[in-house]
């Protein structure tokens, strides 16, 4: 069976329109005044034709085929992976939103998100490419110098160059304060980077002409830990003063990794052997800087994760139209047929549900911190914008982390609709499984989003933005015009939130571990709250003006996903909440050798 897909252009249009009404907020918005529904209507369109009948073709082949270290740091993409990504950056799809000064097209966050999930719908492994290229071209824009902004970003926008990011090293995970790259300081300005990262996502590949590495080091007399690193472009081809390509760089592929998923995606492992790099930024700056880039990493993420959720539930909905299995409960369906379509078996509906009403939350939470993005980079309001960027700090794990946990759970659910066929790899699902494992990973790992979202974002401060945005959502809830489910149900996920907030809070003062014990089921529930809001803001906006619903099944449908999420998923949060309330007592009772093989 070969994957199909339709991009859901009618559920990006409510949610860009109905649910956040971005036209008054683009007009209201000088720097956004430009946008119009037409040139909406012509990216959306484009970049639905393009992933589908250009990058889902090579998605299955791209896994069969893989990545290739070829040796003497040569790495080949799979078959019509290049040419497809001529074509991307020809058409100016990598500079999307990229500054207007530097050849970008300057398109906000929230549409260009909605294109984003096209692609790694369509093509998880080819879409980490271009995404990385992006990421590279916002760390610099942020903190480059002049003269690096106008050497690099033109190129990155058309994709004649690609853009990495090099952190991680075998011994230094997550505590990037331990990282033994080192940058020696030459005469000339430049330095000399020596050291060696693991897991560069396109860190070597045929894609592009020259590869211009984001990399974390120390120089000499760095601070010790993370207050030390100082971040370096370090292109694989020099750059002479002309925009040419000089000589090669002292950087090269070591090797890349054979990986579960993601296969033609080219993981490396790369050396920097005296390599030239140039400083950004201020000496021991660069993790502060780097994290420009990972931010959007992790929000992108979130991406990935709505993508494969999206791709396997179209596919097992086919499937569940298709596959004759037993009689329906409530009467035969077909009775020239031997079994009904497993569609009427109740169970395979609630898997299917499962995963869409996953993804109609998702969609519109990644819109939500989109929109929260551009009132940060947008707004003239210098007050608005501190809003929005503490808003985006405490949402940003939680894109990151519990979308693409939920995401798990919507391919898997998926797969399992398909019943053994979903473990048969011709079929495409267990692709889509594979690929998507990832995203819970890297980026920082879902527990590491967890210990972020709570410590930092949370105790640190008191809970004083996440108590702002319980009231907001309280606030709209008690402001609703529209009698639903959602309305009653979100307040008292509200409440439930705020409590374990303030619980959480109190036993931080006495327990140390707390914070760890309690992180991920914390994230979750904030999780399933943040999904209760985007349903309430869904449901708000199928009613029309006059209060009544508006007409069609469009609408009908989404008031009905509204009663399955409060029905059979809100529910989740109590738990979760429950489990955090618990603490780390439970789990630190043991002692280390326990844990002994």
């Amino acid at each position: 069976m070969t994957l199909s897909y339709t991009a859901p252009l009618d559920e990006m249009r409510f949610t860009l329109y109905d649910v956040f009404d971005t036209h008054t907020f683009w007009q209201n918005t000088p720097a956004l005044s430009h946008m119009d529904s037409d040139t909406v209507e012509m990216i959306l369109n484009e970049m639905a034709k393009f992933t589908t009948e250009r990058l889902l073709p090579l998605n299955q082949s791209g896994d069969d085929e893989g990545a290739k270290y070829l040796g003497d740091g040569q790495v080949t993409t799979p078959t019509g992976f290049k040419t497809a990504f001529k074509e991307y950056g020809d058409m100016g799809w990598i500079g999307l939103s990229g500054d207007p000064e530097f050849g970008g097209q300057g398109m906000p966050k929230i549409l260009s998100m909605l294109c984003e999930e096209m692609l790694f719908t369509t093509n998880q492994s080819f879409a980490l490419y271009p995404n990385l290229t992006v990421g590279a071209s916002l760390c610099l824009l942020a903190s480059g110098s002049d003269e690096q902004k106008a050497t690099y970003l033109p190129k990155f926008y058309t994709g004649e160059w690609s853009g990495t990011m090099c952190l991680t090293e075998a011994h230094a995970g997550t505590d990037l304060g331990m990282i033994k790259t080192r940058a020696t300081p030459n005469a000339d300005g430049s330095y000399s980077i020596t050291g060696t990262k693991i897991f560069i996502t396109a860190g070597e590949h045929d894609l592009t002409e020259n590869i211009i590495h984001l990399v974390l080091a120390k120089t000499p007399n760095a601070k010790a830990g993370s207050k030390g690193i100082s971040l370096f472009i370090v292109p694989k081809f020099l750059v002479n003063a002309d925009g040419t390509l000089g000589e090669r760089n002292g950087v090269q592929a070591g090797s890349i990794e054979h990986k579960m998923g993601i296969k033609a995606s080219a993981t490396c492992v790369m050396n920097f052997d005296n390599a030239t790099g140039y400083m950004v930024g201020a000496e021991n700056t660069g993790l502060a800087t780097m994290f420009v880039m990972m931010n959007y990493e992790r929000v992108t993420m979130g991406l990935q994760g709505l993508g494969a959720s999206v791709l396997a539930y179209q596919n097992a909905c086919r499937y569940a139209h298709e596959r004759l299995q037993g009689r329906a409960d409530d009467g035969i369906k077909l009775t020239d047929k031997p079994a009904d379509p497993i569609i009427h078996h109740a169970d395979v509906r609630r898997m299917l549900l499962n995963a869409e009403t996953n993804s109609v939350a998702t969609r519109t939470f990644a819109m939500y911190v989109a929109r929260e993005l551009d009132i940060a980079k947008f707004a003239d309001d210098d007050t608005i914008k501190a809003t929005a960027n503490a808003k985006v700090a405490l949402l940003t794990p939680i894109a990151k982390a519990f979308l693409t946990d939920m995401a798990l759970n919507a391919t898997i659910d998926c797969q399992q609709v398909f019943g053994g066929h979903g473990y048969i790899k011709e079929w495409g699902m267990e692709q889509i499984v594979r690929d998507v494992r990832i995203s819970q990973i890297y980026e920082g790992t879902n527990g590491i989003q967890a210990l972020d979202l709570l410590g930092r974002k949370v105790v640190k401060n008191q809970g004083v933005t996440l108590f702002a945005l319980i009231d907001e959502i309280k606030s709209t809830c008690q402001n609703a015009t529209f009698d639903h489910a959602i309305i009653s149900a979100t307040l008292l996920a509200c409440e439930g939130v705020q409590e374990l907030t303030e619980h959480i809070l109190a036993q931080t003062k006495t327990n140390p571990n707390t914070i760890s014990g309690s992180a991920v089921d914390y994230l979750h529930a904030v999780g399933y709250l943040c999904y209760a809001y985007m349903y309430v803001l869904i449901v708000r906006a199928c009613f029309g003006a006059d209060g009544q619903i508006k007409a069609g099944d469009f609408y009908a449908d989404k008031l009905r996903l509204a009663d399955y999420f409060v029905a059979r998923v809100l529910p989740r949060l109590n738990a979760h909440a429950d489990m955090a309330t618990h603490g780390a007592d439970s789990i630190m009772a043991f002692k280390p050798e326990f844990f002994a093989d």
